[in-house]
């Protein structure tokens, strides 16, 4: 806990905007409302596009407002949580949530979170230096997701053979190796429960219907990334008034992007969401 309290006390785990030559930091102490316009927009493009928020959200916080990439995962895990529980009450009010297949993920991601948020204290997540790691992974993190969401039908198509007909038992095993990798993809970079997970349930549940599948990934989100934001809070690197600066724009954002999400097409706004975050992640890569 001595460890856990230092790290609290860190001044990188606050937001830091960076000066000429990034060599200076500040810590912001007023309300800003490029954070609501933004989580109004990010929120938006997860409705219509039910791609999770971190893939958008997260990098967006660390290359336009300059914060610390530990600081913009774990108040993004946090943020989506409460995003996503809006999101699972209305599936499950629809019967859209399979909590067979939220069970096995939850079995691996659960305890895999845990594991990865205690090394990720032990190891001091929130240093100045670790900066560079943490935008490797994520970079890393999103270029899976981009390749994800442009090459989604190929995948598909190719896994389709190979996974087809696997005895119940088998297919289980895999749904609850998929939750622990989700579990620690999510819990370094927030990013993955969405089109990662996605593609991977389409694969092993090709019977289910789409919208039984965005369901449960959606309603696997939320323990994960309460759990992994809680990890983050405790580390120190959650902003709670960027949190809710950012939810006060989500929320009515989330609601109009599912209204209109019927009207929106996939054939547009894969290709666009896909490239977006191709040049999000080689910006990353590449800093």
């Amino acid at each position: 806990m001595t460890h856990l309290g230092n790290l609290a006390a860190c001044p990188c785990v606050r937001h830091i905007r960076h000066t000429e030559g990034h060599e200076g930091a500040a810590i912001f102490n007023g309300y800003n409302p490029l954070y609501s316009l933004t989580g109004l927009i990010v929120g938006a493009l997860v409705g219509m596009t039910g791609v999770g928020g971190g893939s958008l959200m997260t990098p967006i916080l660390v290359l336009f407002f300059g914060f610390h990439p530990a600081t913009a995962v774990g108040t993004d895990l946090l943020y989506a949580s409460v995003t996503k529980t809006v999101g699972t009450a209305v599936h499950h009010k629809g019967e859209t949530v399979d909590w067979h297949i939220v069970g096995g993920l939850a079995l691996g991601s659960v305890p895999a979170s845990i594991t990865t948020l205690f090394i990720m204290s032990r190891v001091g997540v929130t240093a100045a230096q670790q900066t560079l790691i943490l935008n490797l992974l994520l970079g890393g993190a999103l270029l899976l997701t981009a390749l994800a969401i442009f090459f989604r039908p190929a995948i598909l198509r190719w896994a389709g053979p190979h996974f087809s007909g696997l005895p119940e038992a088998r297919v289980s095993h895999w749904t609850v190796l998929l939750g622990a990798i989700l579990g620690v993809l999510v819990s370094v970079t927030s990013v993955g429960a969405g089109a990662l997970g996605t593609t991977a349930l389409l694969i092993l549940y090709p019977r289910l219907p789409v919208s039984r599948i965005a369901g449960s990934d959606i309603a696997h989100a939320v323990p994960l990334t309460l759990i992994a934001g809680i990890g983050h809070w405790l580390i120190g690197s959650v902003d709670f008034r960027l949190m809710g600066s950012l939810l006060i724009g989500s929320i009515p954002g989330i609601i109009a992007g599912s209204l209109f999400s019927s009207r929106s097409s996939d054939a547009v706004l894969r290709p666009v969401l896909g490239g977006t975050l191709l040049i999000v992640s080689l910006r990353l890569l590449t800093s």
